[in-house]
């Protein structure tokens, strides 16, 4: 089940925020943006939706690891969980920014007191913080990869190497504090939450926990 969530929270965040939004958006192209969604509305609602869909994925994703690594360290993986969960809240802050643009655009008379060019770059400065609320949720996303990464090597039931490679990818997201910088460095972050995401969602959803080593350190946590 985690593996299954991980892989619909990956899918619909990723066609939402980065295939829709990069269709749609033409960086310092305030009228090309704003044409851009309003021809496509129905295309840049399902990318708004698809969103926070993405947000529910993930809050089950880590209430499921959090139940998961309990026996490792309930404290940490408590941690974890917090982190996420606060991960979650902006990202469900960067749909709400997601979908600001499109109420702008097609606002009516309630926006009368704007002109045609203001509202065009009203709407693509609200993009431009929904990219920056989005790289925020990043950082915490990638906390969260350390994190689960620590608990994945400190576990007796996943191999350890994944636990280091999930380290190596959170601490890639985690570059998006300086997001010029991360923007720079966008393929070698790529490469490294490919090398260490893709495994362990292969892991969990092909091979799953050792069931029987779980229950040994979970009866071992119980007893301590």
């Amino acid at each position: 089940m985690a593996g299954i969530f991980q892989f619909l929270e990956g899918l619909t965040a990723t066609f939402g925020q980065v295939i829709v939004r990069n269709r749609l958006v033409v960086s310092g192209d305030p009228a090309a943006t704003a044409a851009n969604i309003l021809g496509h509305e129905g295309l840049f609602r399902l990318g708004f939706a698809s969103s926070l869909f993405g947000v529910a994925f993930h809050i089950a994703w880590a209430l499921i690891l959090y139940d998961l690594f309990k026996p490792v360290n309930r404290r940490l993986s408590l941690f974890a969980a917090f982190v996420i969960l606060v991960g979650c809240a902006i990202q469900a802050l960067t749909s709400l920014l997601y979908l600001s643009p499109w109420l702008i655009l097609g606002g009516g008379s309630s926006l009368n007191a704007f002109t045609a060019e203001q509202l065009q770059a009203l709407a693509l400065m609200f993009l431009k913080l929904n990219a920056y609320a989005f790289y925020t949720y990043l950082v915490f996303f990638g906390l969260w990869c350390v994190l689960i990464g620590l608990l994945i090597f400190k576990s007796t039931f996943l191999p350890r190497i994944l636990g280091v490679l999930l380290a190596i990818a959170g601490l890639g997201w985690m570059i998006y504090i300086s997001p010029p910088l991360a923007i720079h460095l966008f393929p070698f972050i790529a490469a490294g939450s490919a090398l260490g995401e893709i495994p362990v969602l292969l892991w969990l959803l092909v091979v799953g926990v050792n069931v029987q080593r779980w229950k040994e350190q979970a009866s071992a946590a119980a007893a301590g």
